[in-house]
């Protein structure tokens, strides 16, 4: 399907990539000029589209990876004028489920199809082509982009209507926040109590407490570097909404009060870090 990129952040940028080795790809746009020029040196042959606007018009499926919700209501309406009736959206964004729903009636008045499809699996899992795709939305449009998907995903499930997409990537997000919460507060007590790194890391991932964070940031925390992975501020974008939808749903929640609260601090701190580990500088 040829398919047109809006986005090419750190997760962005791969999943591009992997659409244009997999033929797919028409054309990328990125609003900020250096992740443009970061992409065309690293995938040479792929086409830089002018604006969004040119993108839209020429392709089978838009695919949008931006940051919030201002942002993907902003995308939508330089590019809503240009798709064609049988265009589909889809949304790769974390945003609320409340701005998914509203891309999807909107885009429907001009028979335009909107998937919501946030994705999990960290910066590693895009550059492997190995990412978790939660869907909402129209269900026929899915079933469409089985090809794109494919690219970059190793699963991918439509969970319900609009906005399903995005409830469950605040789920998701909760596991996460809760899960860095247990490792950087348990690396900090390694560090304290004063115990062998090496033999620790070893001894905890290969056991009952081993996990994914643990795997691929336990060992940078350590050595406390943190230049790739998942930005403290998305995350506690994400938190709220997750927050706002626990609300809305009368559920209460131990793990979000001590998150939220972690990292605004990191955040109002001015942390420079690029991914979420950074907490342990604060749990030190």
């Amino acid at each position: 399907m040829k398919t047109g990129w809006i986005g090419l952040g750190a997760m962005g940028a791969p999943m591009a990539g992997h659409l244009q080795a997999a033929g797919l790809l028409v054309g990328a746009w990125n609003r900020g000029e250096a992740r443009r020029a970061a992409f065309a040196e690293q995938q040479p042959a792929a086409r830089l589209a002018e604006s969004p606007e040119a993108l839209a018009g020429d392709v089978e499926v838009l695919a949008l990876c931006v940051s919030a919700d201002p942002d993907l209501a902003a995308v939508l309406d330089r590019v809503e004028a240009r798709l064609r009736p049988g265009t589909i959206v889809v949304d790769h964004s974390t945003v609320s489920p409340a701005a998914a729903r509203a891309a999807a009636e909107r885009l429907a008045a001009r028979d335009v199809a909107f998937v919501d499809a946030p994705v999990t699996g960290g910066v590693e899992g895009a550059r492997n082509g190995q990412l978790a795709i939660m869907a909402g939305g129209d269900e026929l449009a899915f079933e469409r982009l089985a090809p794109v998907f494919a690219a970059y995903g190793k699963v991918w499930r439509h969970l319900g209507p609009a906005g399903s997409g995005q409830s469950a990537k605040a789920v998701n997000q909760l596991i996460v926040a809760g899960i860095a919460e247990a490792v950087c507060e348990a690396l900090a007590l390694v560090e304290k109590l004063d115990l062998p790194r090496e033999a620790m890391l070893e001894l905890l991932g290969g056991g009952a407490a081993g996990n994914w964070f643990l795997d691929k940031r336990g060992r940078s925390m350590l050595d406390d570097s943190f230049d790739v992975g998942f930005e403290p501020a998305l995350l506690l974008k994400d938190l709220k909404i997750c927050k706002a939808l626990a609300d809305e749903a009368g559920f209460g929640s131990t793990v979000l009060p001590g998150a939220l609260a972690d990292y605004q601090r990191l955040v109002d701190g001015g942390e420079t870090g690029k991914d979420i580990s950074a907490l342990i500088r604060i749990k030190r």
